[in-house]
């Protein structure tokens, strides 16, 4: 017998692997150039050569035993180190390499974070729409993930929303920004509100709320759009990060869980964190790109790509008289479905060669996301289906 939890969970792959499946066996049965594929979130700009020069030292200077040798469960304390300081130096912040662990990308250091404050009969909130795998790590670590859909003319917070679905049994917030999948940045003002509410119920219950933030996208934003560092705005905040996307690194999958110093019973909560990832087996993240990391902080591939690509894609589509929600940042577009049924309006946008995935499983209905950290002369050779597309719909309409 196996566990009938985990079949299920490995017999369908998620909605977005499987489109991605699907374009790549579609690619190679009428050749890549009629496959318009913008369903995974796979940067496309390669990594900045400080990459490469990170790994060339370490592989030909250093010692091999060492390069390639286990470091501490969580992480190398060097790295760590570097992390904390560099950290320290952009926020004004006081971290150090005892509240730093690190993970094999995000995906890793939301599940251990998760895992290290919530259990069965607990809640964490998601909003919506979320990143697909919220669900799985929620439930897989025995609690229940609530849903709190965000407003729909801007995808900020609904607070009145929110503030009704905080109980006694929330034990962490999830958020997203820039967001996965709408490119929304929340605002300022969104954080403060949210930060505000949030230590107002843990007066209230009695107990930390944590506000636990995914930040692969963080460096990825346009026209000069500010990220907040919500440490700086709310004590209880526990913060995932992966190099993945602003290095153009994903395949290596490394990232962190910083356990700010602000942290009620902080060591508690690193040590949890320590906990989930000994339980989980997420610990010793791959030594060699510990060490890489450290050389490149501060580092990015050429993000002015996803500005162009955006922009091109963007302003195409508001022409084709699709509505899309203007993102800040991450590299995505969400975009209302020309029918109710995104299932159906994906199905019909693949006969044209079009992939992209639909909302249902960000806990969102009517709406697809674009994923466009592609080549730009992918988008440009596919501006002809998107028109066409909408040009079905719009006859069809008008014979109605």
């Amino acid at each position: 017998m196996v566990s009938q939890e985990m079949y299920e969970l490995g017999s369908k792959r998620s909605v977005i692997r499987e489109i991605f499946e699907f374009g790549k066996q579609r690619a190679a049965e009428i050749g890549a150039e009629h496959v318009f594929d913008f369903s995974l979130g796979n940067p496309s700009a390669p990594a900045p050569e400080s990459v490469k020069e990170a790994l060339l030292a370490l592989l030909t200077q250093e010692d091999s035993v060492s390069v390639h040798s286990y470091t501490s469960a969580q992480g190398d304390v060097q790295v760590r180190q570097a992390i904390a300081d560099y950290l320290n130096g952009l926020y004004g912040t006081n971290e150090s390499a005892d509240r730093l662990y690190m993970t094999v990308g995000a995906a890793a250091s939301l599940s251990v974070s998760i895992k290290a404050v919530a259990g069965k009969g607990d809640e964490v909130i998601a909003i919506a729409p979320y990143f697909t795998e919220y669900k799985v790590f929620v439930e897989s670590a025995g609690a229940t993930l609530v849903v709190v859909p965000a407003k729909l003319d801007d995808f900020q917070i609904d607070f009145d929303a929110l503030e009704e679905r905080i109980t006694e049994r929330t034990r962490a917030i999830l958020i997203n920004s820039p967001s996965n999948p709408t490119g929304v940045v929340y605002s300022l003002e969104t954080v403060k509100r949210l930060c505000a509410l949030l230590q107002e119920k843990e007066q209230k219950f009695g107990h930390a709320i944590y506000l636990i933030t995914d930040e692969p996208y963080r460096e990825i934003v346009y026209d000069d759009v500010d990220v907040p560092y919500i440490p700086l705005s709310y004590a209880n905040t526990i913060v995932c990060y992966s190099f993945s996307k602003s290095l153009s690194v994903p395949g290596e999958r490394i990232g962190y869980v910083l356990v700010p110093t602000g942290v009620e019973e902080g060591e508690k909560v690193y040590a949890a964190i320590c906990g989930a990832g000994r339980a989980l087996g997420y610990v010793c993240a791959p030594s060699l790109f510990q060490k890489a990391i450290a050389r490149c902080l501060g580092q990015t591939a050429d993000l002015n790509v996803y500005k162009t690509n955006r922009d091109l894609l963007y302003e195409a589509l508001q022409e084709y008289g699709y509505e899309c929600v203007y993102p800040d940042g991450a590299f995505y577009l969400f975009v209302k479905a020309l029918e109710e049924d995104a299932n159906l309006f994906c199905a019909r946008a693949r006969e044209l060669g079009l992939l992209f995935v639909p909302s249902d499983d960000f806990g969102c209905t009517g709406y697809v996301r674009i994923s466009y950290c592609v080549p730009e002369d992918r988008i440009r050779r596919s501006l002809p289906a998107f028109k066409r597309l909408a040009e079905e719909y719009r006859a069809e309409t008008n014979r109605v």
